[in-house]
């Protein structure tokens, strides 16, 4: 069984128990900008930062974190985004970093799981999430259409995360508006940044859409390598949670997008 299958196994039970509970509504007030108007009007990279307790690929990353103090450092260093993993059995993550993340920091705050069911959806709302993930490979297409525009109406925006060019048309045809590649392969977890390169040659850069690139990168190089071919924005995670100067290491990866044609 591949991790990918494991995982969603684990949620398939997760969503039993979340069918016997009952959220509150959001009841966070303040109104953050969108992390699409960020990207779209960006002259620079601009940055999804991550906190990332654990990973099945790389075990304990960073157990001891404050998500808070965490965010809060992201903030400082310019993110345009917070992401919290709020699964608990294979990143360490919970829905408590996710709504003290939300209630500290002025920016988009992402809920970052695997989601099948929109109760789960439900979930991430009511902790405060104004993004939340979609897995284009963990959903048969027409579940996500349908979980799409159910976080659609909840004002959520929505990422909807691809692996190859096949899985892009299905998020195309859906309406994603932010469309993240995942560099690595969830079925073996092996990570190649020519992954975004292979989806930007087939993007419409020209429609009212945005291309976010996932996983393995580390530093500037990477940046700019994900950036020249289209990348208005990253996702980073692993490498920011081992940096000791947080704020400065958020700040090389914001390279200049002057000069790219897409």
């Amino acid at each position: 069984m591949t991790i990918l299958a494991r995982i969603l196994a684990e949620k398939e039970k997760e969503v039993v128990q979340l069918r016997q509970s009952s959220f509150k509504q959001n009841l966070l007030t303040e109104k953050k900008p969108t992390l699409f108007s960020q990207l779209k009007a960006s002259k620079e990279l601009q940055v999804i930062a991550e906190i990332k307790r654990a990973s099945p690929s790389k075990g304990l990353i960073r157990g001891d974190v404050n998500p808070v103090a965490q965010a809060l450092q992201y903030e400082k260093g310019g993110a345009a985004c917070i992401s919290v993993l709020t699964d608990a059995k294979f990143f360490k993550g919970s829905f408590e970093d996710l709504t003290a993340v939300a209630q500290a920091v002025r920016l988009p705050v992402l809920c970052k799981d695997f989601i099948i069911n929109s109760i789960q959806i439900d979930r991430a709302y009511a902790a405060g999430a104004s993004v939340v993930l979609l897995i284009v490979s963990a959903l048969p297409e027409e579940k996500l259409k349908i979980l799409h525009e159910y976080a659609v109406t909840l004002g959520l925006e929505v990422l909807v995360e691809v692996h190859d060019v096949q899985e892009l048309e299905q998020a195309l045809r859906v309406g994603a508006k932010l469309i993240g590649v995942n560099n690595r392969n969830l079925k073996t977890f092996e990570v190649d940044l020519q992954n975004t390169a292979e989806i930007a040659a087939r993007f419409p850069f020209h429609e009212d859409r945005v291309l976010i690139s996932e996983s393995g990168i580390i530093d500037a190089l990477d940046a700019e390598t994900v950036g020249r071919v289209g990348a208005r924005g990253i996702l980073v995670g692993e490498s920011l949670m081992r940096e000791q100067d947080v704020v400065k290491a958020l700040s090389t990866l914001k390279v200049s997008l002057n000069g790219v044609i897409v």
